[in-house]
């Protein structure tokens, strides 16, 4: 073990180079870091990766500010069999959770996420299909025919995407799942946004949150092409939100054996407020915001038809955003109705499906306060995992967060098992339902 002390000077390149040569002559060196303040520790962290001191293979920093870095196991809120369950087929829910320790804290690990992370090469192929009221939806498929786990493409199970509030199939998180997920055998399809794929709108109707009838599309669309291959959900942020709301309104119609979500936002209102944080706008709400307007920007011509462009494009938040053109193209009386018919967390005891949700207690696009866990702990098919520290689609993890993390590895372990997930927890399911409370509800102690 070594322990080096980053003390008053940032570190050159010589000093790294001299620290590599005389002490790191094996593949298993551990380190110990002294830094003096946190912008020291993130900037050396960033110094580290960029230089890719791969013989590195585990350290820790101490800072005035902060202590030794701990590592958390995950909150697991769930029933005893869905947790029986999780822990057989995903040992990753019962790990500690150690995030990359010169990353800390929920904005970092999301800025750094969305600027470092690496981006699997995919191919797809692009359908485009469409609507009952005249649209069409973009959808990028990978079909994986060379699968050596699922050779007959007709029962070959399928893995449906749905991205971010302005996120794409090109999203460095959507291709690591698709990159996961043809590692597993399956099928991937990724569901577009109108207008995010690429695809020209052909009514003037986009999306939210909250309208899910794209979704049942697109899911009727898969099972018509693959009546026998089993199709399991997976949403991110608010691709999250629509998923459990679809699963919600459907029930046992859904057409989908599972789902998984990452960093859901459980309550757009509490969302909406958090990111109105000053630190939050700057960071984060001011450059969707822009993403938002270049959306409608390049719809203009057909969205001028039934909302105010220019007024639109004045929004400066999400929420102004919402007021100005969501509500009013979904029908709603005010931006609040939106926010309370798009929040899911209530809407899970309507769920029928097996259900995973993965969120970070430091996400700053969904605050801890929001998380349904009084919700979930009465129901049978939803777990929750939540870990102290990970921020928004990010949970970067090792020295060096570049390629895989956290969220892909839980990722990968449950879509391992998801195409049989039901079957094999349905005696488990209807058990626990016809318990009826004969035991206390634990409570469940948070970060």
């Amino acid at each position: 073990m070594l322990l080096c002390n980053i003390t008053s000077k940032f570190p050159s390149d010589v000093f790294l180079a001299e620290l590599v040569t005389s002490h790191l002559h094996t593949t298993d060196t551990a380190i110990i870091f002294f830094v003096p303040c946190s912008a020291r520790l993130v900037c050396f962290g960033c110094f580290l990766v960029s230089h890719r001191c791969d013989c590195i293979s585990s350290c820790a920093f101490i800072t005035p500010s902060s202590g030794l870095v701990s590592f958390q196991r995950p909150a697991l809120v769930c029933s005893e069999a869905f947790s029986a369950f999780l822990y057989k087929h995903c040992p990753v829910v019962a790990e500690r959770f150690s995030p990359t320790p010169w990353c800390w804290g929920g904005r970092l690990q999301t800025l750094v996420c969305a600027a470092l992370k690496s981006r699997p090469p995919v191919s797809y192929r692009n359908e485009l299909i469409r609507t009952v009221d005249g649209g069409q939806i973009s959808l990028d498929w990978l079909d994986n025919q060379a699968s050596v786990t699922y050779p007959e493409s007709s029962t070959r199970p399928t893995v449906l995407i749905l991205p971010g509030i302005t996120g794409n199939s090109q999203q460095s998180y959507v291709l690591h799942a698709v990159s996961q997920a043809t590692r597993q055998g399956y099928r991937c399809v990724v569901f577009n946004n109108r207008g995010l794929g690429g695809e020209e709108l052909l009514t003037p109707v986009t999306y939210c949150a909250a309208n899910t009838s794209d979704l049942e599309c697109v899911v009727q669309h898969v099972k018509g092409l693959y009546p026998s291959a089993p199709v399991l959900g997976a949403g991110v942020s608010l691709g999250g939100m629509v998923l459990l709301n679809y699963l919600a309104r459907k029930h046992t119609e859904s057409g989908l054996v599972a789902g998984i979500t990452i960093s859901v936002p459980w309550d757009a209102r509490k969302s909406s407020d958090s990111m109105e944080e000053p630190l939050n706008w700057l960071l984060f709400n001011r450059h969707i915001t822009r993403c938002l307007h270049r959306a409608v920007t390049r719809h203009r011509k057909i969205l001028e038809k039934v909302v105010d462009v220019d007024y639109v494009l004045k929004a400066r938040s999400i929420r102004e955003f919402d007021e100005r053109y969501t509500s009013l193209m979904f029908g709603y009386s005010s931006c609040m109705d939106y926010y309370r018919d798009a929040s899911p967390g209530k809407k899970l005891p309507n769920t029928a499906v097996p259900i995973l949700c993965l969120n970070a207690a430091d996400d700053p696009f969904s605050p801890q306060t929001a998380f349904p866990v009084s919700v979930v702990q009465d129901l049978p098919n939803v777990a929750l995992v939540l870990t102290a520290h990970g921020g928004h689609i990010a949970f970067l993890q090792g020295f060096f967060p570049l390629g895989e993390s956290y969220m892909e590895r839980l990722f990968g372990q449950f879509l391992c098992n998801s195409a049989h997930l039901p079957h094999d927890l349905r005696f488990m399911f209807k058990s626990c339902r016809n318990k009826k409370n004969d035991s206390e509800v634990k409570s469940v102690k948070l970060f």
